[in-house]
């Protein structure tokens, strides 16, 4: 018998215990450990509460832990109720799939006044993630500006544009929505230090800004490179191009909107500024050279604003023991392999970059590796050693049974349109188990 123990609940978690399964069959038993009550890490707290549909995947998840050799473990924490080095001992291979929750840092000056918000909190906020329930972001704002060109800057402006009817049928806490009722916001500023052509907004995504009920996208024209360059575009990024194109277009409905999404494209912020919290954001002009890298230009501008939000990516935390690239903020590994017996897949592996979908085939590469070492297994104790462990320690260990009831609990309590209204403190979570 092989014993797999995977640290994290999210995709790459559960397509790793997925792909497990399917290679070892009866001769696989995983754990699948967490230090949240919840399983599903990013579908859970990071995908946007008006996209069920992608949300949706967590069923395909839920059917591997379905499965008699598949165990949820959650409010456990790694580093403190478990080291890796136990779980070395008791598994033949350790997987950490702990993704990527942090913010990469924005690294300018003023960037600690109050106002600016990293994405992770942000998002975490409205998604109702313990960590960041209590946050508390500056929506007496009247212009945010936000840092970044991707599909999570795109997320943030729309939750902060959609008006109240707009979140029917998603799931976004209660807290973040009665706040969002009221806020002032009228202007939001997306800065990319790029252009139209190098944007990471995806067709789908971006679309989805023309049909706001109360805003509109705005697009300079003179951003753009002669539109016969746009067919040299890979179909995906052409087709979002041809939706900023279409942005310019302003129709006599559109106008009447009261909130304006703008792109501000070759444009790099260098420091936000404001006396205790944040009231302007000093931008300079970019430039790009042949190999589409950008460049300042020395031409500085400033943009008034009373939030930040910043949007430029994430890194996965360090785990005591383990190498970390701190460079690229994830941990050193060689294919995934990190140690004898320990791994990595999915963002821890590679870095904040692809969809949902792209650790599917990362994780079931990594199980090949992981076959290739570790053999026939039966060398460890597994599970039976890490329940003795813990039990030692009282640590109270939530089941994906505990986890169905949480769920449930949280389908009852919803306001009506709403799959869920989520719990955000840990104990409460704890407590509808028990219920």
């Amino acid at each position: 018998m092989r014993h797999i123990a995977i640290i994290g609940s999210g995709p790459a978690g559960y397509y790793s215990a997925e792909a497990a399964q399917k290679k070892f069959g009866d001769e696989v038993a995983v754990d699948i450990i967490d230090r949240l009550p919840v399983p599903f890490g990013l579908i859970r707290s990071g995908v946007a509460p008006d996209h069920q549909s992608i949300k949706a995947v967590s069923l395909r998840y839920e059917k591997t832990n379905l499965g008699h050799n598949v165990r949820f473990l959650g409010n456990v924490t790694v580093g403190k109720d478990v080291t890796i080095a136990e779980l070395q001992k008791l598994y033949d291979a350790v997987v950490l799939a702990t993704g990527a929750p942090d913010d990469r840092l924005l690294e300018i000056p003023g960037s600690y006044l109050p106002g600016v918000v990293g994405s992770a909190a942000f998002v975490g906020w409205y998604n109702g993630h313990p960590d960041y329930r209590h946050l508390d972001p500056p929506l007496d704002a009247r212009s945010v500006a936000i840092i970044g060109n991707g599909n999570v800057a795109l997320d943030v402006a729309r939750i902060l544009a959609k008006t109240e009817n707009e979140f029917t049928g998603s799931d976004i806490v209660g807290h973040a929505l009665d706040r969002l009722k009221q806020s002032n916001v009228e202007k939001i500023t997306f800065l990319g230090r790029r252009g139209p052509h190098q944007i990471a907004m995806t067709p789908k995504e971006l679309g989805e800004l023309g049909h706001l009920e109360r805003a509109r996208p705005v697009v300079d024209s003179q951003d753009f490179p002669d539109e016969l360059d746009d067919a040299l575009l890979e179909p995906g990024m052409r087709k979002s191009v041809t939706h900023l194109r279409n942005f310019q277009i302003i129709t006599p409905e559109a106008q009447q909107k009261p909130i304006e999404i703008i792109f501000d494209f070759f444009a790099m912020p260098v420091e936000v500024q404001g006396d205790g919290k944040v009231e302007k954001l000093i931008v300079e002009r970019t430039a790009l050279d042949k190999y589409m890298r950008s460049h300042g230009t020395g031409e500085r501008y400033a943009l008034d604003c009373q939030m930040v939000i910043s949007c430029i990516g994430y890194r996965t935390p360090p785990i005591e023991g383990v190498p970390y690239e701190h460079g690229r903020g994830r941990f050193a590994n060689s294919d995934g392999r990190i140690l004898p017996g320990l791994y990595c897949v999915g963002w821890a592996r590679r870095g904040p970059s692809g969809t949902i979908g792209t650790n599917r085939p990362d994780s079931f590469a990594i199980i090949e590796v992981v076959a290739e070492d570790i053999g026939a297994g039966g060398r460890f104790e597994g599970r039976a050693g890490l329940d003795r462990l813990l039990q030692s320690r009282d640590v109270d260990v939530v089941t994906f049974r505990d986890w169905k009831k949480i769920e449930a609990a949280e389908t009852t309590r919803a306001r009506a349109g709403s799959p869920r209204e989520k719990f955000t403190d840990i104990a409460e979570m704890i407590a509808a188990r028990k219920s």
